[in-house]
């Protein structure tokens, strides 16, 4: 199974653990990340997963995330295919960045895009060919 985890979803485990839905999608991403390391899933890489990490404030942060490109089964660059596909998600009221990791998952043909950004996840049914969903959800799902 083929997935991409997008920026918030790699930074959740760094967010205040004090707050019980933090927590519990930390401790799911922290248990997705796991199942990538064993080869139970695939993980997806992009520039701009690169890019978006690089502007983290946070050396830490930013080191720790930069880690899991090794583990990724693709690495997806820009192209013209990636630029329109996020030009088409952009017109369905989500914000570019997230438009540019969207589009990075449709070229990747992923099964799950995994992020914590509830913005992306109210929009989720508009993103043709990509399953979205927040780290409980995807664990719920597939452990069904």
């Amino acid at each position: 199974m083929l997935l991409y985890l997008d920026n918030c979803c790699f930074n959740r485990p760094f967010d205040d653990q004090s707050q019980l839905r933090i927590y519990l999608e930390s401790v799911a991403k922290l248990q997705i990340q796991t199942n990538i390391r064993s080869g139970l899933y695939e993980l997806v890489w992009s520039y701009i997963l690169d890019y978006e990490n690089s502007q983290n404030p946070f050396r830490e942060r930013r080191e720790q995330i930069a880690k899991w490109c090794v583990y990724s089964k693709k690495d997806i660059i820009e192209n013209s295919a990636i630029i329109k596909a996020a030009k088409m998600v952009c017109q369905q009221g989500i914000k570019e960045m997230d438009s540019l990791h969207l589009a990075c998952a449709i070229e990747a043909g992923v099964d799950y895009f995994l992020t914590t950004d509830d913005g992306i996840i109210k929009k989720a049914g508009l993103v043709i060919g990509v399953k979205i969903t927040d780290p409980i959800g995807f664990i719920k799902e597939v452990s069904a």
